[in-house]
C-alpha cells in the first residue's frame, strides 16, 4: 500500500469517476449513471481509508507525500502530503459522497448524470485542497471548487436559486483574491518558492505579517462563514437542493477553517496572538447573536444554516485561544458537525421530498406517522444542541474548557451556545414532531425508505461512536496540533 499514489488516488478516482458518469450522457441512462455513481464514491473512500489505518499518530511531519514537478519555470510543483489535522479531513469528505450520492438517488429526476458527476468531482478537488502543500496547486483546488457547488445551486437549486448561486459565487471569489495577492508576496518573500512548508518557516516582520493575516482572513472568513461576512450561506442552504446542502455544511465551510490552521497561524504566528481579541470577538458574535437569529427562524433550512453559523463560531474561537484543548475541541467540532449538520439537512429533505415544504408551520405531529424518522430526527436534534453521549458536546466540551482557562468571561459567553442551542433545536422539533397530526398532509407521510434509513442510519452510529468514543479522532490530530502551538509560541522576529 505504501508505494500507492494514496492521495492522488484519493483525488483523481471521483475526478475521472465523474467525468465517466458524464459520459452516460442523457437521462435514458438515468439508472446507469446513478449505478456508476455510487460505485465510483464508494471506491473512492475506501481509496482513503489506507491513509487512516497506515497514518503514524506519533509524528507531526508531512505523511504520504507526493512531489512532482508542474511548473519548473515558476518553481511551482505537485506536492501533495497530510498531517493529523488534515487526514481526517479527507475521510469525512470521501464518507460523505456516497451518502450524498443515495440521497440524490430517486429526487433527481432531470440532467442526473450531471448532477452525480459534480458531487464526485467537487468530492475530488475538495480532496486536493486538504492534501495540497504546493501553494498555487492549493489555490487552484480551492477556487475549482466554486464551479461544481455553483452549478448545483443554479441548476437543481430553488426559485431563487440563481440569485443564491451568484451571491455564494462572487462572495467567496472576492475573498480569494486577496490570498492570492498574499501567496505571490510570499513567493517573492521565500526566495522563489511555493512550497507551504517553506513559507511556515519565514521570518517577516510583525507588519507584513498583519497585513497577510488579514488578507487571509478575507479569503477564509467568508469560506467558514464568519460574522459579518455569513450572509451568503443560509440563501445557498436554502436554494440549494438536499445533497448540495450536506456538502455544503458538511465540507465547504471546514474548507476556510482549515486555510487558518495552514495559512494564518504558522505563516503569521505574531500577527495571530496579536489580533487574537479580534479574532476571539468575532468567534463570540457569531456563537451568541447568530444562536439568536436562528430562533426566530420559520424554515427549518434556515434555522439548520444559522445554527452552522454558530457552531463554527465555535471552531475559530478554539483556534485563536492557543490551547491543546481548545484546539484540538475545534477539530472535533469540524468533524462533528460534518456529520450532525449533514444528517439534519437530510433529514429536512426527506421531508421536504414528501411535502415540498421545509417552513415548520406546517408540520406537527410528524411521529404519529413516520416514527423511524422521527427518532433518528430527534437524536440528531440532540447532537446538534451538544447534548453529552453524541459529538456534538465532545468538540464543544472541549472548547468551552479551553476557552474558561484562556478567560472565564470568553468561557462563560461561548457556554450560553448550549443553552442557545438547545433551544432553538428542540423548538423545531417540538413544532415539526410531537403534537398531534396537524393536517392531512402530515396524515398521509410514508415513512423512511431502507434507502433513506441506511443514510441517516450510517450518520447516527457516526455521531454516537464519535460522542462515546472520541479516541480515535483525538490521537491523531494530537501530534500535529502540538507541533502547530509550539510554532505559533515560537516568535519569529
Amino acid at each position: 500500500m505504501s508505494g500507492l499514489p494514496l492521495l492522488s488516488l484519493a483525488i483523481w478516482l471521483p475526478v475521472i469517476g465523474g467525468l465517466l458518469v458524464l459520459a452516460t450522457g442523457s437521462d435514458r441512462n438515468a439508472g446507469l449513471a446513478r449505478s456508476l455513481a455510487l460505485a465510483v464514491a464508494v471506491a473512492g473512500f475506501l481509496a482513503t481509508l489506507p491513509l487512516y489505518a497506515g497514518f503514524d499518530t506519533q509524528t507531526s511531519a508531512m505523511q504520504f507525500v507526493e512531489m512532482r514537478n508542474w511548473i519548473p519555470r515558476f518553481n511551482i510543483h505537485y506536492h501533495l502530503g497530510v498531517d493529523g489535522i488534515s487526514v481526517l479531513f479527507i475521510l469525512l469528505n470521501s464518507f460523505i459522497t456516497p451518502l450524498v450520492v443515495l440521497a440524490g438517488w430517486k429526487v433527481i429526476e432531470e440532467k442526473v448524470a450531471q448532477y452525480m458527476a459534480a458531487f464526485l468531482v467537487m468530492s475530488g478537488i475538495m480532496n486536493g485542497i486538504f492534501a495540497s502543500l504546493d501553494a498555487v496547486l492549493f489555490y487552484v483546488f480551492f477556487e475549482a471548487s466554486l464551479i461544481p457547488m455553483y452549478l448545483i445551486i443554479g441548476v437543481w437549486g430553488g426559485p431563487n436559486r440563481v440569485y443564491a448561486a451568484f451571491k455564494f459565487f462572487l462572495y467567496t471569489l472576492l475573498g480569494s483574491l486577496l490570498m492570492l495577492i498574499a501567496l505571490i508576496y510570499l513567493f517573492f518573500q521565500s526566495g522563489f518558492s511555493f512550497s507551504l512548508l517553506d513559507w511556515h518557516e519565514l521570518r517577516i516582520s510583525l507588519t507584513a505579517q498583519t497585513w497577510l493575516f488579514l488578507a487571509f482572513l478575507v479569503a477564509f472568513a467568508v469560506k467558514v462563514p464568519m460574522w459579518p461576512v455569513h450572509t451568503w450561506l443560509p440563501d445557498a442552504h436554502v436554494e440549494a437542493p438536499t445533497g448540495g446542502s450536506v456538502v455544503l455544511a458538511a465540507i465547504m465551510l471546514k474548507l476556510g477553517a482549515y486555510g487558518f490552521l495552514r495559512f494564518s497561524l504558522p505563516i503569521a504566528p505574531d500577527a495571530s496572538q496579536e489580533l487574537s481579541g479580534m479574532m476571539i470577538a468575532l468567534s463570540l458574535v457569531a456563537v451568541v447573536y447568530i444562536g439568536f437569529v436562528a430562533l426566530v427562524q420559520t424554515d427549518m433550512k434556515k434555522l439548520i444554516a444559522y445554527s452552522s453559523i454558530s457552531h463554527m463560531g465555535f471552531v475559530t474561537l478554539g483556534f485563536f485561544i492557543f490551547s491543546q484543548i481548545g484546539l484540538e475541541g475545534a477539530l472535533v467540532q469540524m468533524i462533528s458537525h460534518g456529520f450532525v449538520s449533514g444528517a439534519m439537512f437530510l433529514c429536512v429533505g426527506v421531508l421536504y421530498d414528501r411535502m415540498h415544504s421545509r417552513q415548520i408551520a406546517d408540520y406537527g405531529g410528524v411521529v404519529n406517522t413516520m416514527p423511524k424518522f422521527a427518532a433518528l430526527f430527534i437524536f440528531f436534534a440532540m447532537a446538534n444542541a451538544g447534548l453529552p453521549a453524541t459529538s456534538g458536546f465532545v468538540g464543544e466540551f472541549m472548547v468551552i474548557l479551553g476557552a474558561v482557562k484562556y478567560n472565564f468571561w470568553v468561557g462563560f459567553a461561548a457556554a450560553t451556545t448550549l443553552i442557545l442551542g438547545a433551544a432553538y433545536t428542540l423548538w423545531m422539533v417540538k413544532r415539526v414532531v410531537f403534537g398531534a397530526v396537524a393536517n392531512h398532509h402530515v396524515a398521509e407521510l410514508a415513512d423512511l425508505n431502507t434507502r433513506e434509513f441506511v443514510v441517516l442510519g450510517l450518520l447516527a452510529l457516526c455521531v454516537l461512536g464519535m460522542g462515546l468514543y472520541p479516541l480515535p479522532f483525538t490521537e491523531v490530530m494530537h501530534a500535529s496540533v502540538d507541533n502547530l502551538l509550539r510554532h505559533v509560541a515560537v516568535s519569529k522576529l
